[in-house]
């Protein structure tokens, strides 16, 4: 069976999580405390970051990489399309969200509420919960463009770009920052993606000392 090191509430580990159990690949979760750089799993990762897949006799890292390996080696079902088109769309919707997103929103949230804690890193940065609390409203915004114009956010159907926005909203909405009022047409998408089965494990996270509000879990929030 494949092992997967990882954190719950990462968003990089999530979008891999989400690609295995979409392509209904069994995989044991293994938490991995990265920041404390241990022996074992810096052999596994000399970067030190999670998520970590072991698979097939292989230990592969970074989500990007490994979303694409699993697309190449277990291709259905697929989330990439076919065209050179459409799968360039994918992939910079996918950057999109684990570079600008990330940068402007998910790390200003979710590390200073809930990471610093874990890290025993320090206190949160009001500022920065700031910054990020207004950039959300920006994303949220285009999502809801792209959406008024496609089905999915790469086109007519379900990606890996739609797992990739999914992967910051879910963990960003488990600590209550997503304002889902703000829009109907972002609201309903993720209500389809929070309601596949390969959602149900996200939906079942606990992270201790941080109790998820009620509407994480709801399918009907």
């Amino acid at each position: 069976m494949a092992k997967l090191y990882h954190v719950p509430l990462s968003p990089f580990c999530r979008k891999v999580r989400l690609s295995l159990a979409e392509k209904k690949i069994e995989c044991e979760l293994i938490e991995e405390r990265y920041w404390e750089k241990g022996s074992d799993f810096m052999r596994r990762n000399p970067a030190g970051k999670v998520p970590v897949l072991r698979i097939d006799n292989k230990i592969m890292s970074e989500s990007a990489a490994i979303c694409e390996w699993l697309e190449e080696k277990y291709p259905e079902p697929p989330l990439m399309p076919r065209s050179a088109d459409a799968r360039y769309e994918v992939r910079r919707i996918v950057s999109w969200f684990d570079d600008k997103f990330h940068n402007e929103v998910t790390s200003k949230l979710l590390y200073e509420r809930v990471n610093k804690k874990i890290m025993k890193a320090g206190f949160p940065d009001s500022g920065n919960v700031k910054s990020g609390a207004k950039a959300i409203k920006y994303h949220i915004d285009y999502m809801a463009w792209l959406l008024d114009h496609r089905r999915w956010l790469a086109g007519d159907v379900m990606t890996l770009a739609d797992f990739a926005a999914a992967a910051h909203l879910s963990s960003l909405d488990y600590i209550s920052d997503v304002d889902w009022n703000r829009s109907q047409t972002v609201k309903d998408w993720y209500a389809k993606i929070k309601s596949r089965p390969a959602f149900r494990n996200i939906l079942a996270d606990q992270v201790s000392g941080f109790p998820p509000p009620p509407q994480y879990a709801d399918l009907d929030f």
